[in-house]
């Protein structure tokens, strides 16, 4: 009898030929600078993990706690039975986190982006996005079966100008930037962004998942960066990766976020976060208020690895940011350039086509405020040494 999944296995073996496929790497102890990764102790330079919060004492006891006072689920999705006092408190506590009037909390980032922008819109509506945005700002335009114009990536004239050649058409614009790109870590030009918005009377929209607990005063992202309070109609944030938790939330006026408890498809039909998680998200918005000199660590971190990725010779494009891309071009090379640093002690990411263009292949690595300087020196040196062994310094 003939497989009718064969093609799936011809393109794993095409993967394997290539030097493109990629095995998942199994962690065995908590996520840190340096963790365990398949028996081996290496130092975690893959993480989003940006603060370190994810093995914070404060955060632990909270979760801990929460679950002997509500159980380890809540039994439903939020609009039947699912939406518990701790549910309510977090969204109440990041809406005034980020100087809104209310916010919704989902089960992922992805889900917030692709929920938010598939509800909000329709056929008739135009969306003006990014070239470089997030997959699931991508997801969610086409969820949404709006039409999509893209724009170069940051490029803010030609964003304006589609605006412009939009304004005799029917329907809603929506203008949607990431506030950091995931995989370049540059930062979107939002206040060109939200001056051509607001010309043309579109909605304004940013993604400030990398951003979040990075950015802005105690890391409120990049609308409080740039000091765009009050301008921006949708912000999206991340409690996966800085606030080191799970989840994603959306902010916004009170009737944005009436609308999305109504609409959002991921918010209807998805479980609500276990107690757990919503108790530990709240602690970590605490230690972002108590403890500021994380983020000055974060950066001091970055700083320190960046000059010496550069100083070894590296290429690491256009990074503003903890997200400190080391391009080398082909996906082979990429995941080549991965394997070696593994086995040397490094654990860095290979990421190639489709998550980057053909030829942008690149290992992304993003430092956290829990490194020490001894263990970034370490790192560099392993990555000096492979880098030179592979040919690409």
């Amino acid at each position: 009898m003939s497989n009718p999944l064969q093609y799936l296995h011809d393109q794993l073996e095409q993967w394997r030929a290539e030097g493109t496929y990629q095995r998942l790497r199994i962690l065995e102890s908590a996520s840190a600078a340096e963790s365990r990764f398949d028996g081996k102790e290496v130092i975690n330079l893959a993480s989003n993990n940006y603060l370190g919060l994810t093995t914070h004492p404060k955060l632990r006891e909270a979760a801990i706690q929460a679950v002997r006072d509500f159980g380890v689920g809540s039994g439903a999705v939020r609009t039947i039975s699912g939406t518990m006092t701790l549910h309510m408190q977090l969204e109440e506590r990041i809406a005034q986190f980020k100087n809104v009037e209310a916010c919704v909390v989902f089960q992922s980032g992805f889900a917030a982006n692709a929920g938010t922008v598939s509800a909000i819109l329709t056929p008739e509506d135009h969306i003006v996005s990014d070239e470089l945005n997030h997959a699931s700002i991508i997801d969610g335009c086409r969820l949404s079966r709006a039409k999509i114009h893209v724009f170069p990536h940051k490029d803010v004239a030609a964003a304006e100008k589609i605006l412009a050649e939009l304004e005799s058409q029917p329907g809603r614009k929506l203008l949607i930037s990431d506030g950091v790109f995931s995989m370049d870590g540059d930062i979107g030009p939002l206040p060109g962004l939200v001056e051509a918005a607001e010309r043309h009377g579109a909605i304004m929209m940013v993604d400030d998942a990398h951003s979040s607990g990075v950015l802005g005063r105690n890391g409120r992202g990049t609308i409080d960066h740039f000091g765009l309070h009050g301008r921006v109609h949708v912000q999206v944030g991340t409690l996966s990766k800085a606030v080191g938790v799970l989840g994603g939330y959306v902010c916004g006026s009170r009737d944005l976020i009436e609308f999305l408890y109504h609409r959002a498809r991921p918010f209807l039909f998805s479980t609500s976060h276990p107690p757990a998680v919503a108790a530990a998200c709240l602690a970590a918005f605490d230690v972002l208020e108590q403890e500021p000199e994380r983020i000055e660590r974060l950066w001091d971190n970055t700083r320190h690895f960046k000059k010496g990725l550069a100083a070894a010779g590296f290429n690491t494009g256009i990074s503003e940011t903890p997200i400190t891309p080391v391009i080398v071009g082909e996906a082979k090379t990429a995941h080549d350039l991965s394997r070696e640093l593994f086995q040397e002690g490094v654990l860095a990411t290979g990421i190639g086509f489709p998550t980057v263009p053909k030829g942008k292949a690149r290992v992304r690595t993003i430092v956290s405020a829990t490194h020490t300087k001894a263990e970034l020196d370490r790192a560099l040196e392993i990555f000096e040494k492979v880098g030179k062994k592979l040919g690409l310094v």
